[in-house]
């Protein structure tokens, strides 16, 4: 009896089952036609809006969603613009219009327009990053903050990596985390320069952002939440169990909580020292607690991003100027020639550490960064809205579309650069300071949003490369080559041997 009732309380008769499906049909069906009809709405204006504007030329907008995204993100050597971009710049010119990422979008491979835009930063066109990225970075991240918030934590940033800083702290540890690295390679045994590239900056990045060693167990851990965490800011958004996006999302709270755990102690040492004791860590954790009034969370998500920033992006450089100057030994030798007279006047000096004045030193050395900046475009484009009507040069840039500066096609424009495929650091040598005031050459950015870290980036590859060419020869273990996925990536680890120096 027992099942009997129960049976007959949870059945459903099958008229009213037939009822249900039938509105939860027309629901979906309605769903569909309004959301078609939104998009239909917003394609119809602004393809009217298209028609009264001088817009550059370029593909019609396309249907709504993916556009030519696919196409443009289509993977293609480094030091390449890719066919789809080397296409369009053939059949429009260096500025067009399309449609990616899901928005009516003006690309610019002009230096010019390129310029303007990160000059009129907050005042025409502002960031604009895809949602996707927000999700993993956190909300208050320096890459998709406008406005205020964005000045004030670019300012804390500014303040821990400003020129003092890198002259008495950061340059010691540079130098110390370069000679752990170097000294673990074994000689002759094929090894991926890529993945040792990643633990210097990343080992180099915890130590100044939460004073975390290298032989601490929770850092390498550390380390390899953060590579599931890099997997998923490349990947779809597509936020379900077994997605390189759902597992990012999972590491991304679990290095939270160490950051988090390490902000709770310092703040619970400080509590039982007295109200009036500071934090006494000098890295970037601590600088936070003691130079702003940001909230655990906003904290949290600024040394995520750095993490992020300053890591992922040094790493690749560095990567990339061992792969470019294996390819030319003419520059290793003026590079070893160099480094082995800053070398002679350490001796002189009776010290075995670099000091600024020797770092000042390295001209040859920064032609060698600039050139793998240049050739390896480690950041390819940059995302910004258009926030007001604008016109440069009789070109209409309509508020609401979405423009991207394409800073590789700046950095390999023949008209710019001669023979541009070319690693020629050489080319630097009779630019003013080296690149600083060259107009065309934005691998760092600029205007207002400027990396703030571009000082500490450099000073990263010139100390690896000053112990790299005194201690060893290298050379490929197998072939490999940089692609722009766009993400830039080596398909194989680059795979390196090195030889001692006698």
């Amino acid at each position: 009896m027992v099942y009997s009732t129960v049976s007959t309380t949870t059945s459903m008769p099958l008229p009213m089952a037939k009822d249900i499906l039938l509105f939860f049909s027309l629901t979906i069906l309605v769903s569909i036609f309004l959301l078609s009809t939104h998009f239909m709405i917003k394609w119809s204006r602004e393809n009217k809006k298209r028609r009264k504007m001088n817009l550059p030329p370029g593909m019609s907008l396309g249907l709504p969603f993916l556009g030519e995204t696919l196409a443009y993100l289509k993977p293609h050597k480094a030091t390449s613009i890719g066919h789809f971009m080397d296409h369009r710049i053939k059949r429009y010119g260096k500025i067009y219009s399309s449609n990616l990422f899901g928005e009516p979008t003006i690309v610019s491979a002009d230096a010019g327009l390129n310029r303007f835009v990160l000059q009129n930063e907050g005042r025409w066109f502002e960031c604009s990053y895809p949602k996707s990225i927000g999700g993993i970075l956190g909300k208050w991240s320096m890459l998709v903050l406008v406005g205020e918030m964005h000045q004030e934590m670019r300012m804390i940033s500014l303040n821990f990596l400003s020129a003092a800083r890198l002259r008495t702290s950061l340059l010691p540890e540079v130098e110390r985390q370069t000679k752990l690295v170097l000294r673990s390679w074994q000689v002759e045994s094929p090894f991926s320069a890529q993945e040792e590239a990643k633990k210097f900056t990343f080992n180099l990045m915890a130590k100044n952002i939460m004073s975390m060693d290298q032989e601490e167990a929770e850092t390498e851990k550390l380390r390899l939440e953060y590579i599931t965490f890099m997997k998923g800011v490349v990947s779809a958004p597509l936020n379900f169990p077994g997605t390189s996006y759902h597992k990012a999302l999972k590491s991304r709270s679990a290095i939270l909580k160490v950051i988090e755990r390490k902000m709770d102690e310092r703040l619970r040492r400080s509590y039982c020292k007295g109200m009036e004791e500071r934090i006494e860590e000098d890295d970037l954790l601590g600088w936070a607690l003691r130079q702003s009034n940001f909230s655990k969370e906003q904290i949290l998500d600024l040394l995520l991003s750095l993490l992020f920033a300053g890591h992922e992006t040094s790493s690749m450089a560095l990567s990339l100027a061992i792969f470019f100057l294996e390819g030319c030994p003419e520059a290793v030798e003026e590079l070893r020639e160099e480094h082995l007279r800053v070398a002679r006047q350490q001796e002189k000096r009776g010290q075995c550490h670099l000091s600024w004045e020797d770092y000042k030193q390295m001209e040859f050395t920064q032609c060698v960064i600039n050139e793998t900046l240049r050739l390896g475009n480690v950041v390819r484009f940059l995302h910004r809205k258009v926030i007001k009507d604008v016109q440069y040069k009789g070109i209409d840039i309509p508020s609401g579309w979405k423009i991207l500066p394409v800073l590789a096609a700046v950095h390999l424009d023949p008209s710019l650069y001669e023979d541009p495929q070319q690693f020629n650091p050489w080319r630097w040598q009779s630019r003013s300071h080296l690149g600083a005031t060259t107009p065309n050459f934005m691998p760092y950015g600029g205007g207002p949003r400027l990396c703030a870290g571009f000082e500490l980036a450099k000073l990263e590859i010139a100390v690896f490369l000053h112990h790299l060419v005194l201690s060893y020869r290298w050379e490929l273990a197998e072939p490999d080559e940089a692609i722009a996925y766009p993400f830039v990536d080596f398909r194989k680890g680059l795979p390196i041997k090195v030889y001692n120096i006698t």
